[in-house]
């Protein structure tokens, strides 16, 4: 305990708090002390103060209500939710009944008295804090009671014994169970802050991990607008954003990723005369689409919370999870909490397993993926907690949102889904504590999805989790982590998904020896470039296309080349510093065809394949501005963002004078081969660039194989052909391409550049990646799911 107070005082002030008195006035409250004393006077954190555990046992002394309560949770079967309700209906009723000590209230109204020093209109928040709560493997998350907007002190006095009557939820009675606590070892503190005016601001949420995965280098943050309880619950769909903390200490834009939620409604405070009407504090009101429609964070604020949340982690030396708000009366940003993360930081070094699935069917909804796993069943729609009796263990539970009174019944599903809420609400932090994929965020899941249907519920194909029509076949692996023997030849990647970044690189790695752009603008653009470079001149359908996409960005442009950026970052800061070769875009005219209005720009050819693509279309007039778009994205990641260590490729460079003349482009966008580091890679595909090697050469600092493209064009066959007559010539092992691949090979050793391979032919053939390094090849780039059998058969 700290020496700033005695052991019998009943109030504290926060200054004189400290971690170490967590037994004395829960985590929260001890945790808001740590901060406000021993941070930096920059992370600004509301003052307040706290009754104590001891002055919570004496509250409760009186009329021997605590042996009334003991006596009653000892015989309750916690499994039984209409006895469980009962139980804790009759203890919260005793509780607020309860008169407080003189002695007690004496202390309470002099504390409120400094901390108001005379403000009549100032507003306070009472917040609950159980000396068991914020530990490092129990979040409590949600447990007990917070009132917002509270005024005076009779209103501080009422609503403190709802607090404390809220040690006896429903919730916390079974969590406590669930996770082994005595009832009578745990105590409640009421902590008295003052309120930040995040009802004219926004307000949200921090993790210094990433959630899904583990990954330690960001800072994952969720915002909306009015008080952060809607966050805090799930009743948003809130705005998301990563922020790099290598590049963040070094100074650079470390914004790397933003995805902007719906944010449908706020929280704000009733009017003096709704309370009256009411009683209730706070409302919730629809947001202006104005509103809606842009990000409801600052760049500025969003790295500015950041740095908050890197002086907290140091402080306290393991990953955190922090509650904070904008106050729109001063433009400040106020920490309000900050807790241990719970789930992730506490599975490292434990084995993981990886799911998959081995089949797709229908997809009947989508959301927001939690967790990585994949749940089956039939689906439970259940509209209010007076039904959660017809959820039986394994069932699929399908809800508008969660919170915490729903805990008791979240932990027999194999899954949950709801209409509402974000990657950092209640029951997604529940969710991942329980272990059970959830999907949040859908929208309108409780109309998609009907009673009975059996579903899969799948968490593991990125940010976007998907409900599919029946019980599909899923594969479940080990994950193998950590350091792998040497081979004598580089192990790197193929990545396409940057959702799937922050997971993939922690899987034994030398760098992304192929990051696809395409994957990116198909899958977070969706439009045409030039349907982009034309607005708003286009017809109407199309233009209204755009906007749609383009919500939240400057314009539609800024939009593609944010998103072209954002994807990349991803990649490159889940990599750092490791090298991340970028493939320049190489949609051939039928893909750009299937994004939206592409058909209105792509020529229709015979054989894409062969046709309009790579360094042909970069160059041309015609595809110009387009390809100046992804240039800026790529020169934003490198020298704004600090990501240097993205390397650039150029696809099917088909003759010497397209080498010359794609390189000097680059030059004039920014990409000057050698400046800041930069290394332009080009990919080997096409067996004049195998034949004339040393002179290709002269242009780039190396060749990554294209293995499929090269066997395609050596023997002449289409890849993308359906022919099963032709299929089984098909084979990156012929002689005659892997003739081709020794040339390229040793003109590259020949010359001291970079020699690769990102093919899918490694990752296909073990004995065809046995043959790549004994020919001396730098580095095999390989499917993240054949990543380490391969390594362990090139050690063999």
């Amino acid at each position: 305990m700290s020496a700033l107070f005695s052991p019998t005082d009943l109030v504290v002030p926060f200054e004189n708090l400290r971690m170490s008195d967590v037994e004395v006035v829960g985590g929260k409250n001890a945790s808001l002390g740590e901060m406000i004393s021993q941070l930096p006077s920059g992370v600004k954190v509301p003052t307040g103060f706290a009754t104590t555990a001891h002055a919570f046992r004496e509250f409760l002394k009186h009329d021997g209500l605590t042996d009334r309560i003991n006596a009653r949770l000892d015989a309750l079967d916690t499994e039984d939710v209409r006895a469980l309700a009962e139980a804790g209906a009759q203890i919260r009723a005793w509780v607020e009944a309860q008169p407080f000590p003189a002695a007690l209230e004496t202390a309470i109204r002099e504390a409120f008295a400094v901390l108001s020093a005379g403000n009549t209109q100032a507003t306070f928040a009472v917040r609950s804090s159980a000396t068991a709560e914020d530990l490092p493997d129990a979040s409590f998350a949600g447990q007990q009671e917070t009132f917002l907007n509270v005024h005076g002190i009779d209103d501080v006095l009422h609503k403190m014994k709802e607090v404390f009557a809220s040690l006896y939820n429903d919730r916390a009675i079974s969590y406590r169970v669930h996770k082994g606590f005595a009832h009578a070892d745990v105590a409640l503190s009421a902590g008295v802050q003052r309120m930040v005016r995040s009802d004219r601001g926004a307000a949200g949420v921090m993790f210094t991990i990433d959630t899904e995965t583990g990954f330690e280098d960001v800072v994952f943050i969720t915002a909306s607008y009015g008080l952060g309880e809607t966050v805090v619950q799930g009743a948003v769909n809130p705005d998301e954003f990563y922020v790099h903390k290598p590049m963040l200490r070094a100074g650079k834009r470390a914004l790397i990723r933003r995805n902007l939620g719906s944010k449908l409604i706020e929280m704000v405070f009733t009017s003096p005369q709704e309370k009256a009407e009411t009683g209730k504090l706070v409302k919730t009101v629809e947001v202006p689409t104005e509103q809606r429609n842009r990000f409801s964070l600052t760049d500025a604020d969003v790295e500015q919370l950041a740095r908050y949340a890197l002086v907290i982690e140091e402080h306290y030396g393991r990953p955190m999870d922090i509650e904070w708000g904008k106050d729109g009366m001063d433009g400040q940003l106020y920490i309000l909490q900050a807790r241990p993360e719970t789930v992730k930081s506490q599975a490292q070094g434990k084995a993981e397993l990886r799911y998959k699935l081995k089949g797709r069917g229908t997809v009947l909804a989508e959301g927001r993926a939690i967790g990585q796993k994949i749940g089956t069943g039939p689906v439970r729609r259940v509209h209010s907690l007076s039904e959660m009796d017809k959820v039986q263990p394994g069932d699929v539970l399908v809800t508008d949102m969660t919170d915490p009174n729903w805990e008791p019944v979240m932990k027999r599903a194999s899954a949950i889904v709801t209409n509402r809420g974000g990657r950092t609400c209640h029951a997604a932090i529940i969710s991942r504590e329980l272990g059970i994929p959830a999907v949040v965020g859908c929208g309108n899941a409780t109309e998609l999805l009907k009673e009975d249907t059996l579903v899969t519920v799948s968490c593991a194909e990125g940010d976007t989790g998907f409900i599919y029509d029946g019980l599909l076949e899923t594969e479940v692996t080990e994950v193998s982590r950590g350091t792998m023997p040497e081979i004598g030849v580089k192990v790197m990647m193929n990545v396409g998904n940057p959702q799937l970044a922050f997971d993939f690189c922690q899987l034994p790695n030398a760098g992304v020896g192929l990051a696809r752009l395409e994957f990116i603008i198909n899958n977070n653009i969706g439009v045409h470039p030039k349907a982009i470079l034309d607005y708003p001149n286009i017809d109407t359908d199309l233009k209204k296309a755009v906007e749609s996409v383009a919500r939240g960005h400057a314009s539609p442009r800024a939009f593609y080349v944010d998103k072209v950026a954002e994807g990349v970052a991803t990649i490159a800061a889940a990599f750092w510093p490791k090298p991340v070769i970028v493939r320049l875009s190489d949609f051939k005219s039928n893909e750009y065809r299937k994004l939206i209005g592409g058909s209105r720009y792509e020529p229709e050819e015979e054989n894409p394949m062969l046709g309009f693509r790579g360094a042909a279309r970069y160059i041309s007039e015609e595809f110009g501005e387009a390809f100046a778009m992804e240039c800026e994205a790529l020169k934003r990641v490198r020298n704004d963002m600090g990501l240097t260590n993205v390397q650039v490729m150029v696809p099917f460079v088909r003759t010497l004078g397209q080498a010359q003349r794609v390189t000097e482009l680059l030059a004039r966008q920014g990409l000057k081969r050698g400046e800041a580091e930069l290394k332009l890679i080009m990919m080997c595909e096409i067996p004049s660039n195998a034949i004339l090697a040393e002179r290709f050469l002269e242009f780039f600092d190396g060749f990554s194989i294209g293995s499929n493209d090269l066997t395609q064009l050596t023997l002449g066959l289409d890849r993308d052909s359906g022919l099963e007559l032709l299929a089984a010539d098909f084979d990156e092992r012929d002689p005659a391409v892997t003739a081709l691949i020794s040339q390229a090979i040793k003109a590259c050793l020949a010359q001291g550049k970079y020699i690769g391979i990102c093919g899918q032919g490694p990752s296909d053939h073990p004995d065809f990646a046995l043959w790549l390094r004994d020919q001396g090849i730098s580095s095999i780039s390989l499917n993240p799911d054949s990543v380490v059998d391969t390594w362990k058969q090139l050690a063999g």
